[in-house]
């Protein structure tokens, strides 16, 4: 079994650090908020104080992090990963920061160090039951180098270069985030007309938003408004100007948001209609 470093315990980085475990890897983790780390170590994982620790001698290093200023600080910075990342190990990049900021981190790395990006599609109950969808970008033999490891978390796309993964991610929260946006629009059209929301819910789940519908009234699903906004911003960063009027939409709805720190769901409540 490979060693693996995982840093950053939020809800989705401690359910890949679970999982991990469970499939018999031997984990050490770190978070910047050490209490987060306390169930993985009763897991059986390893926890460490700072990220230098925590990738000696490991195998394989996840990055699962809010933004791309916090991977340049947890890589690159004081007590930082990336100069005790030994020749032979490989980053896997799991963070939403966009592939530019991908092939920056690759291009920063001691030599001998791969970096696969590879974010996932799926909620944390998905990552607990390796059920995520896994977008690889990098090196053929470094993405199969790491396969054993992506496919514990479920089903794995090698989508070309590196940045690829990153790239697939971007479009893919792009398109969640249009479709919630027209989920609150929709709903908001049919409460003027007289149509309840349960039934509007149901009448919009079986239609072209479906699958927006379903993330619009998950139980499980954990992605906060605050870090869609992020990632919409990243978005029209690549766009570079083209026009993308559902994508501004959407993000115009984000900001209309009360709560930063609520799910995007809350967008289709009614709070914001």
């Amino acid at each position: 079994m490979l060693k693996i470093a995982v840093l950053g315990a939020g809800r989705m980085g401690a359910s890949i650090a679970r999982r991990l475990l469970a499939a018999g890897h031997p984990v050490t983790v770190w978070n910047r908020t050490a209490a987060r780390t306390d169930p993985l170590r009763a897991a059986g994982g390893q926890v460490a104080d700072s990220p230098a620790e925590a990738v000696a001698g490991a195998d394989v290093t996840v990055t699962m992090l809010a933004d791309p200023a916090a991977v340049d600080a947890v890589l690159f910075g004081p007590g930082g990963a990336a100069p005790g990342l030994a020749p032979g190990a490989c980053l896997v990049e799991m963070s939403t920061i966009g592939p530019e900021a991908v092939r920056a981190v690759a291009g920063r790395l001691p030599d001998g160090v791969d970096l696969v990006d590879a974010p996932v599609a799926g909620s944390v109950s998905a990552a607990a039951a390796g059920r995520l969808r896994v977008y690889a970008g990098g090196p053929a033999a470094a993405v199969a180098r790491v396969r054993p490891v992506l496919e514990a978390l479920g089903a794995v796309r090698h989508l070309g270069p590196t940045g690829s993964g990153a790239a697939a991610k971007l479009v893919l929260n792009a398109a969640l985030l249009i479709g919630v946006a027209g989920v609150a629009d929709a709903l908001a059209v049919a409460r003027a007309v007289g149509i309840d929301r349960d039934t509007a819910l149901d009448l919009l789940g079986g239609g072209p938003l479906g699958a927006a519908v379903a993330r619009a009234t998950s139980a499980d699903a954990d992605f906060p408004i605050t870090l869609a906004d992020k990632d919409l911003g990243l978005v029209l960063t690549a766009l570079a100007g083209a026009p993308a009027p559902l994508v501004h939409a959407a993000r115009a709805a984000l900001a209309a948001a009360p709560d930063p720190t609520a799910d995007i769901a809350t967008l289709t409540t009614g709070e914001l209609l």
